[in-house]
């Protein structure tokens, strides 16, 4: 995983099943791409798009995530819904996240095991519902959208799943966002090798999905409760889905209290500091 890596547009990748992978040098954001694509029927299920750079990269609530070329992952999956209910379609981003924080997790502890590592950043962990942090410093994001596929026949439900990770950049590089940032290389003290790192997120994805399937959400749920460094602690919950880069703080709802717990269904238990306890679906948590 910390070997030299080859040039991009000899990458070997696929997508679930073997499906193609699509390399682009640049783009303007992959999930854009994948939708157009997918709702056109011009892809199949398990397509991979991959890019070198975005120009237009966004995550959650269209806020910029940056995405200079060379250094980090920028792709998106498209995830067939066979056999899973469409009401459990949000929940695959929470089975990514702690897919991928497990792999990265392996990772920091193989660094730091070479004394290698930075000590002290903290642990890696996943925020709930997806953002994958380190301490308190995000470096992967996930943004997916339920796409109806076209092609022969009805159009199908499936996931656009979008993914964002901070690999070989430094946090010094973004530090405009006023957000706390960091990286894989920043956390393990070594470059990744991308091409690497990204045929074991796709692979171990695959099997979880399979897995998810099967079993739903209830064992993602206890591998976040092993990893978590939230439970227990002071947060706020802010809905406002209009909240974008532009509009931040506007129109917010935000409720303070502590994070008591997540659930068999992957929803937030939160007690308020008015002492009522809500369950939580859909929002922002800060920290």
């Amino acid at each position: 995983m910390f070997s030299p890596e080859q040039k991009f547009s000899n990458w070997k990748i696929a997508g679930f099943g073997n499906a193609p992978a699509q390399l682009f040098e640049t783009l303007e954001s992959t999930h854009s791409l994948m939708k157009a694509k997918a709702t056109a029927g011009e892809i199949p299920p398990g397509t991979l798009i991959v890019a070198d750079r975005q120009t237009a990269g966004r995550g959650r609530h269209e806020r910029t995530w940056d995405s200079p070329a060379g250094l980090n992952l920028y792709f998106n999956i498209l995830i067939p819904l066979e056999g899973i209910p469409l009401s459990s379609a949000p929940q695959i981003t929470q089975v990514a996240a702690l897919t991928f924080a497990e792999i990265f997790k392996n990772l920091q502890d193989e660094s730091n095991a070479q004394n290698l590592g930075n000590k002290t950043i903290g642990k890696i962990s996943v925020k709930w519902p997806n953002d994958i942090l380190c301490g308190k410093h995000k470096f992967c994001g996930i943004l997916a959208e339920v796409v109806y596929a076209g092609g022969n026949g009805a159009p199908k439900p499936t996931v656009s799943m979008g993914v964002g990770i901070n690999v070989n950049s430094d946090p010094a590089d973004y530090a405009a966002l006023g957000r706390a940032v960091t990286t894989l290389k920043d956390i393990c003290g070594q470059k990744i090798n991308r091409e690497k790192l990204l045929q074991m997120l796709i692979a171990n994805l695959e099997r979880a999905i399979g897995q998810f399937r099967a079993f739903g959400i209830r064992p993602w749920v206890s591998a976040w409760k092993r990893m978590d460094q939230f439970i227990g602690t002071r947060g706020t919950i802010v809905v406002n889905n209009r909240c974008t880069d532009q509009t931040r703080g506007e129109g917010d709802i935000k409720k303070t209290g502590s994070i008591l717990d997540m659930q068999d269904d992957g929803s937030l238990l939160f007690k308020c500091d008015d002492g009522t306890v809500e369950t939580v679906y859909s929002a922002d948590l800060e920290i």
